[in-house]
């Protein structure tokens, strides 16, 4: 098995386990299971976390219903459902974990939303859908994922239609950071590395890309880890039973060195808007 397929069955096998499918769907966010961005004391991670999408979709207000998006690592496709439902959208959501998906399309059936939202297994690596096909990609927080990111940039280049737009957020680490202090962090996820705004800058420029825009939030990533500490701790006595202990101890630990290494200025994160040349 080469390092990308190791990668690949890593992270499904991480995201299909039940303490994870648990720990994200009740803990994490709900429907959105990524970065959210804070605005006001006293707000929930999942209110937090939609604005994270509203944000996003405001930067496609001159896309038209009808528009085709690929939504790759959907997670549990509250993003879909948003675009699909609120902007007329026809969404295909591409997620390595089959258990998620299954979330995902059941959630679908129950918003009425099958016919604009179409849920496929497959990797980011790999996407499984033919060239030129769509006008957005959207991704939230899933190409730190990746054995190898170039690759993923050119496989979102491979499935754009010209003048199409990627549009994305990732968990990030600040540019020269030493490999050395970010080891609790990338331990987490068994990572090998996390890109960077300058990294995913030269894989754009490498394929032609304009940049359309780079909003940088670095401290909206370690207020999140310390929310959903603070609420994994506090419930954690609800999850007896459905979530192992070990997992939780693993995950308390994990969190606090994002908090930790946010705290001294050694990660990043943002939305990153690119477009393909016309």
């Amino acid at each position: 098995m080469n390092t990308l397929e190791e990668s690949t069955v890593r992270t499904r096998d991480y995201y299909n386990s039940s303490d994870a499918d648990t720990f994200y769907h009740e803990i994490w966010g709900g429907e959105d299971i990524h970065i959210g961005i804070a605005q006001k004391e006293g707000e929930s991670i999942g209110e937090a976390s939609r604005r994270t999408v509203e944000t996003m979709a405001a930067r496609l207000l001159h896309k038209e219903p009808g528009t085709r998006v690929l939504d790759l690592g959907s997670g549990y496709g509250g993003s879909a459902r948003f675009l699909a439902r609120h902007r007329g959208m026809d969404v295909v959501c591409v997620n390595l974990s089959e258990k998620q998906n299954a979330r995902n399309r059941a959630l679908n059936e129950s918003a009425g939303l099958v016919d604009r939202i179409t849920v496929l297994d497959g990797s980011f690596e790999d996407i499984p859908c033919g060239d030129g096909l769509f006008d957005v990609v959207w991704t939230q927080d899933a190409i730190l994922h990746g054995s190898d990111r170039r690759e993923i940039f050119r496989e979102v280049d491979r499935v754009l239609k010209a003048g199409g737009e990627w549009i994305f957020t990732d968990p990030m680490q600040q540019a020269g950071v030493p490999k050395r202090d970010l080891g609790p962090v990338l331990s987490r996820l068994q990572l090998e590395s996390l890109g960077s705004v300058e990294e995913y800058r030269s894989y754009a420029a490498d394929l032609g890309w304009e940049e359309v825009g780079v909003e940088e939030m670095p401290d909206q990533l370690g207020r999140h880890y310390q929310q959903v500490h603070e609420q994994l701790s506090f419930r954690r006595p609800q999850l007896a039973g459905r979530v192992s202990e070990d997992y939780i101890q693993l995950m308390l630990a994990g969190l606090m060195h994002w908090v930790e290494a946010s705290r001294a200025c050694r990660l990043n994160w943002g939305i990153l808007h690119f477009r393909k040349p016309a």
